[in-house]
């Protein structure tokens, strides 16, 4: 029988959130949105939001609340589904038990007939983000497969009929689309051992108007599982989790399975929602942030090189490098024994006498003394067929007893669920971190996980925790290295990586075009310090497409900056313009990394924009990326400024070379126009952005305090 509610009110600086706890019945969110009053009456709030009967339903209307399941009539996404053997186990969580301090509460829930316990754990963290966990244990008499556990069940408030997701594919990452949310919904689920190219494991729910806006995210590694979708009486639901295949996780009498967490946060509009899943990531994250330093320009060999290196070609790369003002020499893939290609040395990981007869040292102490720090490229998660290493441990892969292995790319996955081979992987690259001044890692991972299994049967979540607990002792043994997360450009972007990493690869893309909207999509949860971004080719490899030195350079700068493309192949007006641009991004990447990041909107669907303030300067970036319908576009808007302050508006140099033809009065620009932050964000200022390919930089500095 069903006791008196109870409220558990959370509150942030921001925002509340109330749930309602029904003894032995239920847990439901009553509110989550801006913050409440504290004398609020909780009990009032809620019975003002509850629906009366109505034909078609159950006498007793299910209510899915906080642990949604298949009972009572709830048809409806569920948070938890387990089996006894083959047979799916019916189950009927009641809360027993609840505690709350104003910024965490827990519930614990009961399934009397199984003895399974569940609990659910929400706390409040830094930027006002909302961490959501649950946990399942057996307390009954026999092994329970768990097939589902959600680490976050959602009722979604009414106000929000749209969602906002994302879908993509290799080097062309994170493209947004928006559906409202309805009864066959939003379901995504990968496969591939990842979150993959698809950014299914973020996405926003909206309001018809973006006056409100939730954004929601799955901190895990691993393939997940997200379903959102909306019941005949207009409740959505979104159940967001690890994806489970059968078998994977059983637990014995006695044992408990604990989900990884998601995040959610609420705002009112999506440049605050990214305001707090930065600071989220700054505060709470990203390891040791408060200790990085500037985020150093990085020139990648790839490019300029690929497999065909050796230490000369490296040397005279490094003095180009430096040349430009480059701070940091990544040597990527080739540098190990046997590999002259993709098809072979994985595993193998000993520096090849062929390429550098005299080991790593010498070309690093070079790179030193020209001013820049050594980074290497490795994938150590992978294995080639033709390999010593595959020959000496052909069962450390993973792989099904008695069937095919077949490859991508040429390789094949470690099986990191096994000691003997983290020990190993641990072993090599520590050996290489300890003997060589190596300040960064390039972490990269080419290959999807099939199949994700081993002797004891599916092994996708085990390996995600294996690689984790691999990329937690060398960052035991190895703080101070920096590590970036690649995984053939975007598929394994994710906030559990990136509490053990320093920056992600955003796209194999470094077509300037596309990384306006790839870094975009990436920096409505990602704060630009931990987005590469670097000035590639032109023409670009993957896209065929030419751009200028001052465009490609210019939209690099919004991200980590970086150089993906050979100097020496430049000339010299792109070497002197790249340079420029360089220094640029030096003198203001305090306020690119350190500050608030500000979406600006333009009615040319052409142009993109973003705003980064911090103290009394900004930086902004307006680009066009396609023809204009009229040659005079409407005013670039600026947002986020203080109204009644004065702000000195110049366009920091060198300028579009052709676009600067049509823009008036070049000398006013240099000496800086004054205007209120009103002006800036009512009227805003004219750019000339008719062209194609064409970026602008807007420097703001305060002139009031």
């Amino acid at each position: 029988m069903a006791g008196e509610t109870e409220y558990l009110r959370l509150d942030g600086d921001t925002i509340t959130v109330v749930v309602a706890v029904v003894p032995g019945e239920y847990a439901d969110l009553v509110y989550l949105g801006p913050k409440l009053d504290a004398h609020e009456q909780l009990h009032a709030l809620h019975r003002s939001g509850l629906y009366g009967a109505h034909e078609s339903q159950p006498d007793s209307p299910p209510v899915g609340g906080l642990l949604p399941e298949p009972k009572h009539g709830d048809a409806g996404p569920v948070a938890v589904a387990v089996r006894d053997g083959a047979q799916r186990v019916p189950t009927d969580f009641r809360p027993m038990r609840h505690e709350a301090d104003g910024r965490k509460l827990a519930i614990a829930l009961e399934d009397a007939a199984t003895g399974l316990q569940a609990q659910i754990e929400w706390s409040i963290e830094a930027g006002d983000a909302v961490r959501a966990q649950m946990a399942l244990a057996n307390d009954g008499d026999v092994p329970i497969a768990v097939d589902r556990l959600a680490a976050l069940a959602l009722p979604v408030p009414r106000r929000f009929d749209e969602a906002i997701t994302y879908a993509g594919r290799w080097a062309a990452e994170m493209q947004e689309h928006r559906a409202a949310i309805g009864p066959r919904g939003f379901v995504s689920r990968s496969r591939r051992g990842k979150p993959g190219f698809d950014g299914g494991n973020w996405l926003m729910l909206c309001d018809g108007n973006d006056d409100a806006v939730i954004g929601a995210h799955l901190c895990w590694s691993g393939d997940y599982d997200t379903v959102l979708e909306s019941d005949a009486d207009g409740r959505a639901m979104l159940v967001i989790g690890p994806a489970l295949e059968g078998g994977e996780i059983v637990l014995t009498p006695g044992e408990r399975f604990e989900t990884q967490a998601a995040v959610f946060a609420y705002a009112e509009d999506r440049t605050a929602l990214g305001q707090l899943f930065h600071r989220h990531l700054r505060e709470e994250v990203l390891p040791g942030r408060a200790g990085w330093g500037p985020r150093k320009v990085h020139l990648n060999s790839w490019e300029a090189l690929a497999f065909d290196m050796d230490e000369a070609k490296l040397i005279a790369l490094a003095d180009d490098a430096a040349d430009l003002g480059v701070e940091r020499f990544v040597l990527d893939d080739g540098w190990f024994a046997g590999r002259r290609n993709d098809r072979t040395s994985l595993g193998d990981w000993e520096v090849s006498r062929d390429v550098l007869p005299n080991g790593l040292d010498p070309l690093i102490d070079y790179v030193e003394a020209r001013g820049m720090d050594f980074g290497l490229w490795v994938e150590p998660e992978m294995v080639s067929p033709d390999s010593d290493l595959y020959r000496a441990h052909p069962d450390w892969c993973l792989h099904e007893e008695g069937r095919e292995r077949r490859t991508q790319r040429h390789q094949l996955v470690l099986d990191l669920t096994r000691a003997a081979v983290s020990d190993y992987l641990f072993e090599r690259i520590d050996a290489l971190l300890g003997a060589h001044r190596i300040a960064y890692l390039k972490w990269d991972h080419n290959r999807d996980l099939f199949p994700a299994a081993n002797a004891d049967g599916p092994a996708g979540y085990a390996q995600t925790l294996g690689l984790y607990r691999l990329l937690d002792r060398l960052r035991a043994a190895h703080p101070a290295v920096e590590i970036e997360s690649c995984a053939s450009g975007g598929g394994r972007v994710d906030l559990g990586i990136l509490s053990r990493c320093n920056r992600i690869w955003a796209s194999d893309s470094n077509d300037a075009i596309e990384r306006l909207r790839i870094v975009r999509s990436w920096a409505q949860f990602l704060p630009l310090e931990v987005i590469g971004n670097h000035v590639g080719p032109s023409p670009n490899p993957i896209t065929g497409r030419r751009l200028s030195m001052d465009f490609r350079a210019k939209v690099a700068m919004f991200g980590h900056m970086g150089v993906e493309a050979d100097p020496g192949s430049m000339t010299d007006g792109e070497r002197k313009a790249l340079r420029a641009h360089i220094a640029l991004y030096k003198s203001w990447r305090d306020v690119l990394h350190g500050g608030v990041l500000v979406r600006l909107d333009h009615p040319d669907q052409g142009v993109s924009a973003l705003l980064s303030l911090a103290g009394n300067r900004g930086l902004a970036l307006a680009a066009q990326t396609r023809v204009a319908a009229t040659y005079d576009v409407a005013p670039v808007r600026m947002a986020g400024l203080d109204p009644d302050a004065r702000y000195r508006v110049t366009l920091p140099e060198p300028w579009p070379r052709k676009a600067m033809r049509y823009l008036a009065n070049h000398e006013s620009w240099r000496e800086g126009h004054v205007l209120s932050g009103r002006a800036l964000v009512e009227r805003g200022i004219a750019l000339p952005l008719a062209h194609p390919e064409t970026a602008w930089l807007v420097a703001l500095e305060r002139t009031d305090g």
